[in-house]
């Protein structure tokens, strides 16, 4: 028996809610949207009409994959970051709020400048470096990462946002020495692993059972990425150029000694929209 589009929202926002708690709504309305190939706004303005059967067959296998912990982004195949729409997948990791700090500080000190240049090194989807580029429109922004599938993903969105002018994506590998090509940079962005060898047994299953392993593994104390960053990469940077982390919860201090072992100064933290220092940014010399 066909429904209508209001009933198949509440359904499937109490089948989720035990799970979603709080984004139950938002899920809902979301899945509902793709399921029908309307606007959210669409669907909320349809609630009194019906839906066909293969709208609600739909709806119903997505919410079952949530069920089954799988991200929605991942469901949806998209996700909005800084006011860009990606592409997503299980080749990328899924972009957070966390990484608007990253972000924010990269653009704040890129700003003013003159076609500046940057490197979004362990790009995945290739969100900061393009958020960068569609925040600075004179920026010119190389992705970078050492897993194609992920930088197959990075060059579709490059295409999606329309910035082939001004974005390019390479393969680079972070633990080896950061070759010539890639040019003197002002700065150089990086989301790198960090997660520790012991916090990877214990991830929650969307997350471990879901985005890609690779991009999460940060060694055992979580900071192998950093050191070879810094090691690696500083080399490319102009004097005066910025070096700009994310890193996990607790990390600030050692991040900021791994920068400052390397001869960046003043350091600048930055916290995310929960309080969180999730940030930093170091000036080379």
């Amino acid at each position: 028996m066909v429904k209508k589009y209001g009933d198949l929202y509440l359904q499937a926002r109490r089948t989720l809610l035990p799970s979603e708690g709080e984004n139950a709504s938002m899920a809902a309305r979301e899945l509902l949207a793709f399921a029908s190939g309307k606007s959210v706004s669409a669907v909320l303005a349809d609630s009194n009409l019906y839906a066909s059967e293969q709208i609600e067959e739909k709806l119903n296998s997505y919410v079952n994959r949530m069920l089954a912990h799988e991200p929605l982004p991942y469901i949806l195949g998209q996700w909005d970051f800084y006011g860009i729409s990606l592409e997503v997948t299980p080749d990328v990791l899924i972009p957070r709020d966390d990484t608007i700090a990253v972000t924010d500080l990269a653009i704040e000190v890129l700003r003013g400048k003159t076609e500046p240049r940057v490197l979004d090194l362990c790009c995945g989807s290739g969100c900061i470096g393009l958020a960068i580029a569609h925040q600075l429109p004179d920026a010119h922004v190389t992705l970078a990462d050492i897993s194609r599938p992920a930088l197959a993903v990075a060059k579709r969105n490059i295409k999606r946002l329309k910035l082939m002018n001004r974005v390019t994506a390479v393969g680079l590998d972070a633990r080896k020495q950061g070759p010539s090509f890639v040019g003197a940079l002002d700065a150089l962005v990086c989301n790198p692993p960090y997660v520790t060898s012991e916090e990877m047994t214990r991830l929650e299953p969307s997350v471990k059972e879901y985005e890609p392993a690779l991009a999460l593994d940060g060694g055992k104390d979580g900071l192998d990425f950093y050191r070879a960053v810094a090691a690696n990469y500083s080399h490319l940077l102009v004097p005066g150029g910025s070096l700009c982390f994310e890193f996990g919860l607790g990390q600030h201090m050692a991040v900021s000694m791994i920068l400052q072992e390397y001869g960046y100064t003043d350091i600048v933290l930055r916290k995310d929209l929960r309080g969180v220092v999730r940030a930093a940014r170091g000036k080379k010399k």
